[in-house]
C-alpha cells in the first residue's frame, strides 16, 4: 500500500495530538495534499534554504518542522523573498510540509519531557496544568457470547488505559429486553416478539484523543444492529499537559555543576546563567525555546532554577530577585535533540507498518553564532 502524507500526519498526531496546540500557534500541514504518496521525509527544526535545498536534491516528499514557516497570516507571496520563495520551490517540486510546533513541546514525550530526562531529573511532573485531556467513560450492553470479542476490540483501540495498568474495565451480568420491528434483522430474537437476553453492562474509560477509534471498534466488534451504549464524560480529569517539566536533581547539585552538566549532555559549547553559580539546588523546572514567561509559574511553586532560552536582561533581573536561578541554554539548544527523536520514532513507526519509507533528519547551524 502506497504511504501518503495523512498517512504521517496521523502517526505525528497520535504522538503529539492537536488538542494541545496553543491558540496563538500554526501547525499541521502548512503546504501540500494529506494525498501525496510518500517515500522519504526529512525532519528539521525549522524550514531553511538549506533543508529545502536537501529535500530537493534527495528527492524528499515531505518536510517535518518543528517551527512552522507559516506563522502569522501573510499579505503576499513575493517569490522573489523569504518566505515566498522556499513556498515556491517546495510547490515547484511537490514537497509537502509539516509541522508540530506547541503539541510537540507539551505531548507526554514531548521535548520537554525528554528534555528533562535528558540532564538528569526525577519525579518528573508538568510544571502547571495548562491542559487537562477530558476522560469519557463508555458503558456498552453485550449478550454474553460476544463479551470477550467486544472487550478486546475497545482496548486495542486505546480504552482502559490507567497509568501504567491497561486493559481495565468492569462488568456486571442483567437482562436486556427489547422488541424487534419491521424491517429489522435481529441478531437474536423474532420480529414482533420481545425478548429477553442475558447481558454484560461492559464499562471502561479512555482519552478524549480515542474518542473516535473507541467507538468505531465498538460497533464493529458489536453483534447488535442497534448498539446499546451510555458515552459519558466524567469530571475527574485524564492526563495533565504542559509547557514544561519539574523535577527534583537527586544528589543536589550547584547552578554551576548543574550548568556543566546540561553543555556535556547537550552537547553546548557556552551556557548563560543567573545566581550565586555556587548555590546548591534540588528542585528544576525545564522549558525548552522561549521559556521566561514561566519564571513567575515556575517561581510561585518555589523551584530553585529553571532552565531555558533566549531569556532577556530583565527577565533574569526578575528571576533573581524572586530567589530563583536560571541556566539559559539557549533556544535552539534546548530543542533540536528532538529531531534526532522524531526521526527515529517515524523510522520506528514506519518499520512497524511495514512501509518501505526512508527518513532523514538535517541539522542546521545556529542562526545566533557564539565567536
Amino acid at each position: 500500500m502506497k504511504v501518503k502524507v495523512g498517512d504521517i500526519i496521523a502517526v505525528m498526531e497520535r504522538n503529539f495530538p492537536l488538542f494541545l496546540v496553543q491558540e496563538w500557534d500554526n501547525v499541521g500541514l502548512q503546504l501540500g495534499s494529506v494525498q501525496q504518496p510518500v517515500n522519504k521525509i526529512l525532519v528539521a527544526l525549522d524550514l531553511t534554504s538549506e533543508v529545502v535545498q536537501t529535500a530537493i536534491a534527495g528527492n524528499y516528499n515531505l518536510i517535518i518542522t518543528h517551527h512552522p514557516l507559516l506563522f502569522r497570516a501573510l499579505k503576499n507571496i513575493n517569490v522573489d523573498h523569504f518566505p515566498g520563495n522556499l513556498i515556491a520551490q517546495l510547490i515547484k517540486n511537490d514537497i509537502s510540509l509539516y509541522s508540530a510546533h506547541t503539541n510537540l513541546d507539551m505531548a507526554e514525550k514531548g521535548i520537554n519531557q525528554l528534555l528533562a530526562e535528558k540532564i538528569g531529573l526525577e519525579e518528573i511532573m508538568p510544571l502547571s496544568n495548562e491542559e487537562i485531556e477530558p476522560l469519557y467513560k463508555l458503558v456498552v450492553f453485550v449478550p454474553l457470547t460476544h463479551v470477550e470479542e467486544v472487550r478486546k476490540s475497545l482496548h486495542a483501540a486505546g480504552a482502559g488505559q490507567a497509568g501504567n495498568y491497561s486493559e481495565c474495565s468492569f462488568q456486571t451480568r442483567g437482562t436486556g429486553s427489547f422488541k424487534p420491528g419491521t424491517g429489522t434483522n435481529p441478531f437474536s430474537g423474532k420480529v414482533g416478539q420481545l425478548e429477553q437476553v442475558e447481558e454484560i453492562r461492559l464499562e471502561t474509560v479512555f482519552h478524549e484523543r480515542d474518542l473516535d477509534q473507541v467507538l468505531q471498534a465498538m460497533y464493529a466488534s458489536h453483534p447488535y444492529e442497534e448498539v446499546a451504549y451510555d458515552l459519558l464524560q466524567l469530571e475527574n480529569g485524564g492526563r495533565i499537559y504542559s509547557i514544561g517539566r519539574k523535577g527534583i536533581l537527586n544528589p543536589e547539585l550547584t547552578i554551576k555543576a548543574l550548568a556543566e552538566q546540561i553543555k556535556s549532555r547537550l552537547d553546548i559549547s557556552s551556557i548563560r546563567i543567573t545566581g550565586n553559580p555556587d548555590r546548591k539546588i534540588k528542585s528544576v523546572a525545564v522549558v525548552s525555546g522561549s521559556g521566561a514567561s514561566m519564571i513567575p509559574v515556575a517561581a510561585r511553586q518555589k523551584i530553585d532554577c529553571l532552565i531555558t532560552g533566549d531569556v532577556k536582561y530583565h527577565e533574569a533581573r526578575d528571576a533573581e530577585e524572586m530567589g530563583m536561578g536560571i541556566i539559559d541554554a539557549g533556544h535552539q539548544e534546548t530543542e533540536e535533540f528532538i529531531i534526532t527523536h522524531l526521526t527515529e520514532l517515524l523510522q520506528q513507526e514506519c518499520k512497524r507498518q511495514g512501509n518501505e519509507i526512508t527518513v532523514d533528519s538535517r541539522f542546521i547551524s545556529s542562526a545566533i553564532k557564539t565567536i
